[in-house]
């Protein structure tokens, strides 16, 4: 395998991100296994959107299967091709549907997360409408021959937006997200910061009154509860008109919903589910796909989970002929299997090979001692069922900071102390230990 040349900044991200058992939102294609199928579905779905349609999956996975490294993976590999990418977290403050502000909350988060190629921190709903303007701008000089000063520029650029937002004037709030990015250009154009403000203010969901937002520039509505899921279908088709590839929505957490006590308030949120869910499906929605991450529990309960509500449990259920190792990765419903002991073999390699870089050190580990560390796991835990990508790789990344700050000990004492029966002296180095870890080459 060839050395991996990884950036300190990425690599950074990947040794403390890892080590805390969180996944990190850059340099994952550093350490990527497994997974092609499931990848090689969502890049699908990418492209899809990219034509014109839109997508719609749920990514399904127990805690620590990998399912939020699947999704941040997805969410950088949307942005390289062009798409504008939006992130959030569900949690009993962020969730699809409430009467608080628990909705717009999320819509919130995803704005201030709303990210591209050139601002993949997010962030970047600034550079967006720059970008517009810059666009717009260029193409009324080219067909006026107006001099950039021309008094003139400003009707005639504002009469160029509101041509260019007139086919989103169909869908519901076109005309008042048109009048707010008019109001942008002219805070552009003016050079007066506040009314700029004001209108990223009001695209992100920040006005709580009608009357603020009046106010501030002269529109009686405001994204709130019951509006957020339009706004984001005209933010898709607002981003596709000015050169992007769509606009890809990503939630994870989506056991919060599950986790609702109120039985009302949980079916709410199924029910708008459900309409993300059908908008997506008919060819309602374009250029705007969605990934939500969630645990079998979530989805499966027959008492609070997705399938608690009929019309999404008869859309999502797996169909009668399914069998088990078959999946259809067309499926509404992807469900992420664990990683082969081969899979994650090769990603304890690369993650000993980025932290010996990123620290400065020779690796010393032999493929015998990982195969020994991952049996000592497996042992430990007790079924390969429980052995996580999550639990492994903090684990491992454990067990290589105190090799390196105590240099005096040795792998075998602090894996397994007196337990652990290192391969004979003398023995073939190519000689895996017995166990499931073993079964493999590389």
């Amino acid at each position: 395998m060839p050395p991996i040349k990884v950036p300190k900044r990425l690599s950074t991200a990947l040794v403390t991100s890892f080590g805390a058992g969180v996944v990190p939102r850059v340099g994952l294609e550093y350490v990527a296994v497994g997974r092609k199928q499931e990848v090689a579905a969502v890049l699908q779905d990418l492209e899809n959107v990219a034509e014109g349609g839109a997508a719609f999956r749920i990514i399904v996975g127990r805690f620590g299967s990998g399912k939020s490294f699947l999704l941040q993976l997805m969410r950088n590999h949307a942005m390289e091709r062009g798409f504008v990418v939006a992130d959030a977290d569900l949690s009993p403050e962020r969730r699809l549907s409430g009467t608080a502000g628990q909705a717009v909350g999320t819509y919130r988060e995803l704005m201030r997360n709303l990210a591209t190629k050139t601002r993949p921190d997010g962030g970047a709903l600034p550079a967006i409408l720059e970008k517009w303007i810059s666009g717009v701008q260029a193409v009324v000089l080219s067909e006026t021959g107006l001099s950039p000063m021309d008094p003139a520029l400003l009707n005639k650029v504002e009469a160029k937006i509101f041509q260019a937002v007139n086919e989103m004037e169909g869908l519901v709030h076109g005309f008042d997200f048109a009048a707010v990015l008019s109001a942008y250009w002219r805070g552009h154009r003016q050079d007066q910061p506040e009314l700029k403000e004001a209108a990223l203010r009001w695209l992100r969901g920040e006005f709580a009154t009608r009357t603020d937002a009046r106010q501030a520039l002269g529109t009686r509505v405001i994204i709130d509860d019951d509006t957020w899921y339009d706004y984001l279908k005209l933010l898709a088709n607002f981003v596709s008109e000015i050169g992007y590839q769509g606009l890809l929505v990503v939630l994870d957490e989506a056991v919060n919903l599950y986790k609702i006590s109120n039985s009302i308030s949980r079916q709410n949120n199924y029910e708008k589910l459900l309409a993300i869910f059908n908008d997506t499906m008919q060819g309602k929605a374009a250029h705007l796909g969605f990934l939500l991450g969630g645990t079998p529990q979530f989805l499966e309960d027959s008492n609070r989970g997705v399938f608690s509500y009929e019309a999404l449990r008869s859309r999502l259920a797996e169909s009668r002929f399914s069998k088990p190792g078959l999946q259809d990765t067309s499926s509404p419903v992807l469900r992420l299997e664990m990683l082969t002991p081969e899979e994650i073999f090769v990603l304890l390699l690369r993650l000993l090979e980025i932290h010996a870089a990123h620290f400065g050190y020779e690796p010393r580990l032999t493929n015998n001692q990982i195969q020994a560390f991952l049996q000592v796991v497996h042992d430990r835990l007790g079924a390969d069922a429980l052995l996580t990508p999550r639990e492994t790789v903090r684990d491992f990344l454990y067990v290589l900071n105190i090799l390196r700050q105590n240099p005096g000990t040795r792998f075998e004492d602090l894996i397994q102390g007196q337990d652990f029966q290192p391969t004979p002296a003398g023995a073939d180095p190519d000689e895996a230990p017995s166990g499931p870890y073993a079964e493999f080459t590389i």
